[in-house]
């Protein structure tokens, strides 16, 4: 029985091949909610992409240009304080002299109710003992940065302050050394200011420092850039501190300094650079050239 159906089959294949008809079925294909630009075409603005991208049911996303905030420390040092110039006091009978003591009484005035916030969250902030343990931040600070020490750093300084301080530091090595405090430090301003919302106080804490020390920073290949360890400076300083004050394991953090407008200007660096040599083929070598840097011609000026 199976060998006749083959059989049949066989016979009837030509047949069968010859009768079917090809027919073609329409297929809708998929939508293209965004066809590309020909091309030399004239570009389109932007305004006119996203209204042709919204009759064709995209949505454009909006974007939002965000900047990320830090809410433990605050973005800058509030009513910086101004330091008289030289800082000596003026006779209050010039001009001058009386304008520097009424700015005085002004800002003492501010510092005064200062105080009192940062004294309602510290109980234990004194302005007699403060001036000590802002020191010993300030030296601490300073000796884990030239440890490289990050996570001590950022115990001691606020998340401003610490990019300022790293900022420029790397392949440098910093030899740095307190030696003496010449005065002793002492509270000269103070100010709560508030961020975000009224009751989120921080506490900023001016402090004056004149100290000795000495400083010394070298490159990567080792040549001293600025400074020296064997000289000693006198070095006054006007630091910032600041606090958390709402927040309970807040503590004082080194915030920035203030530098006064009649300081001295910074001595300069004295940088390491590459001296170009001469073209060598590939069968020379720079020994057998015995090269000398040239030097410079001679200018003749003209009247």
């Amino acid at each position: 029985m199976a060998t006749s159906i083959c059989r049949t089959l066989k016979y009837l294949q030509p047949t069968i091949c010859l009768n079917i008809k090809p027919v073609f079925v329409p297929i809708r294909t998929k939508k293209r909610y965004f066809i590309p630009p020909a091309v030399n075409v004239k570009q389109k603005s932007q305004s006119e992409q996203e209204t042709k991208a919204r009759a064709a049911g995209v949505v454009v996303r909006q974007q939002y240009i965000e900047r990320a905030i830090n809410i433990s420390c605050t973005a800058g040092i509030f009513d910086p304080y101004i330091p008289p110039e030289g800082d000596a006091r003026l006779s209050t009978l010039s001009k001058e002299g009386l304008k520097q003591r009424t700015e005085q009484l002004r800002q003492s005035a501010a510092s005064q109710l200062a105080f009192r916030k940062i004294k309602d969250h510290d109980n234990e902030f004194s302005t007699k003992e403060f001036p000590a343990l802002a020191q010993q931040i300030f030296i601490d600070a300073h000796a884990a940065l030239t440890q490289f020490n990050k996570e001590k750093l950022h115990s001691l300084v606020t998340e401003r302050c610490y990019p300022e301080m790293v900022r420029g530091n790397r392949y440098k090595t910093l030899r740095w050394r307190f030696i003496e405090s010449l005065e002793p430090p002492r509270v000269v301003h103070a100010r709560c200011p508030d961020m975000i919302s009224k009751g989120n106080l921080y506490g900023q804490v001016t402090l004056r420092v004149h100290s000795r020390q000495t400083l010394a920073i070298y490159d990567r290949f080792g040549r001293l850039m600025l400074g020296d360890e064997d000289e000693p400076r006198d070095v006054l300083e006007y630091l910032v501190l600041e606090r958390h004050l709402v927040n309970p394991y807040g503590r004082w953090r080194l915030h920035g300094k203030i530098v006064p407008a009649w300081a001295p200007p910074k001595d300069p660096i004295i940088k390491t650079v590459i001296i170009p040599g001469p073209t060598l083929k590939p069968e020379e070598a720079f020994e057998d050239l015995h090269y000398q840097v040239p030097k410079p011609k001679a200018v003749q000026w003209y009247k």
